[in-house]
């Protein structure tokens, strides 16, 4: 039976127009980045076709001799990355990487403390929205109220009150560097087991910019598709003695069929991520978010904790408008071809769906090539929406100023997305 031969033109179109809007806007989310043409050919590949339930050698179907060794290179290439003795390149995403380790390494109410969502905390972290927050007993350690960095003291202070069974460190809005080795001694001296989150920084860890937690941690758990730069998925490294039990919460506790077409973009990003051009660009990220930081500060932006040690920054916008949001913000500055986030900051007295903060992060724009110079333009371009986001006409005209500058750090190709066959 021949495939359709009348091509999908209302996709496509709506591809070609999302392609047009990565090429000609700045993208400062800190979640996301530019993937390489090499890993888009993967997930684009054949792999597509293949079920293969289960692990390397011990599968339920038929068919994978060549899947086997795709998975086996992925998870051999992650451990060599970040010297690991065991991985699981499964996961569909990392809040399925963080509900893996749970199931595997937890029992249903166990006590856990991770950092609270007001406070840069993910929600897998134990929100009461997520199932972390419904299955596990979570309790929240928060940021200093003076400097805005993570409060050891009173995560030390309730792992002794509360003796829980895991401590998850990492974050999604934290913009300073985590230092394993302090967390490692609570976690010792009240006998719980360590997970460190580094979705966000996994790419910074490779590239040597922040220290590699996976000395310290019994599991670190990460996307691959932030500063790694890699596929849209998650992954877990971990000690070997936990190996089975996460191999066994994520296929069949957790997913069914992994999706091998990933797991091969996967692996290409791990083999990118390995070069001395990627330590680079991971030092690179950190320069331009520090350069960036510091030119918003100038221009009248308070920046939670004073600054950026890692990829992102979190604005504090009321003390540049205090009547400003983070939701109208975001849109403004989404209509001048600026796209970010707004984010809370900690202690914020507005909702999360409106919030008194933004979050910026600068790993997309560092793939294109920009530097510490168009940080300072780009802090610039903001400035001057958030100023007035009712005057349509300089969004205008700074929507036409990112199209030029964008249009000198070219992305992908037109043709980017389209199907190479009728």
């Amino acid at each position: 039976m021949p495939w359709p031969t009348q091509p999908d033109t209302e996709i496509f179109d709506m591809i070609d127009r999302e392609v047009d809007r990565q090429n000609t806007g700045l993208q400062l989310i800190a979640s996301e980045n530019f993937t390489s043409p090499a890993v888009m050919d993967a997930v684009g590949s054949v792999l597509t076709n293949k079920y293969s339930e289960g692990y390397p050698t011990k599968r339920y179907y038929g068919g994978n001799q060549v899947v086997d060794q795709i998975e086996d290179l992925a998870r051999q290439r992650v451990c060599e990355l970040f010297g690991a003795e065991a991985a699981n390149v499964q996961p569909h995403s990392g809040a399925n990487a963080n509900l893996g380790v749970y199931l595997a390494l937890l029992e249903a109410g166990d006590t856990v403390l991770g950092l609270s969502l007001d406070h840069g905390g993910h929600l897998t972290h134990g929100s009461p929205v997520n199932i972390s927050g419904r299955f596990y007993d979570f309790v929240s350690y928060g940021l200093t109220p003076s400097d805005e960095r993570l409060d050891l003291d009173q995560l030390r202070d309730l792992a002794r009150t509360h003796r829980p069974k895991m401590i998850v460190a990492g974050a999604t809005a934290y913009p300073r560097i985590i230092d394993p080795a302090p967390i490692r001694e609570i976690c010792d001296e009240v006998g719980a087991l360590f997970l460190f989150d580094a979705a966000h920084i996994a790419g910074l860890i490779a590239g040597s910019a922040h220290p590699n937690p996976v000395p310290y941690a019994d599991v670190v758990t990460f996307t691959t598709h932030k500063t790694l730069r890699g596929p849209r998925g998650g992954c877990i490294v971990s000690r070997a003695e936990h190996a089975a039990a996460i191999d066994k919460a994520i296929f069949p506790g957790l997913q069914g069929g992994p999706l091998e077409h990933v797991v091969a973009g996967k692996a290409v990003a791990f083999r990118e991520a390995a070069t001395a051009e990627f330590g680079d660009y991971a030092r690179q990220i950190v320069a331009n978010a520090v350069a960036l930081a510091g030119a918003l500060g100038e221009r009248g932006f308070r920046l939670v904790s004073g600054g950026t040690e890692n990829h992102l920054m979190l604005i504090d916008l009321r003390t540049f408008d205090a009547d400003l949001t983070g939701k109208d913000a975001q849109n403004a500055l989404d209509d001048a071809g600026i796209t970010l986030n707004k984010n809370t900051v900690p202690d914020d007295p507005r909702s999360p769906f409106v919030t008194s903060g933004l979050r910026i992060g600068t790993p997309a724009v560092t793939t294109q090539g920009m530097g510490e110079t168009e940080m300072v333009t780009i802090a610039e371009l903001i400035t001057r929406v958030l100023r007035d986001v009712g005057d349509t006409a300089e969004i205008a005209a700074v929507r036409s100023e990112v199209a030029e500058l964008c249009a000198g750090f070219p992305v992908y190709g037109n043709d980017a997305g389209r199907p190479t066959t009728p």
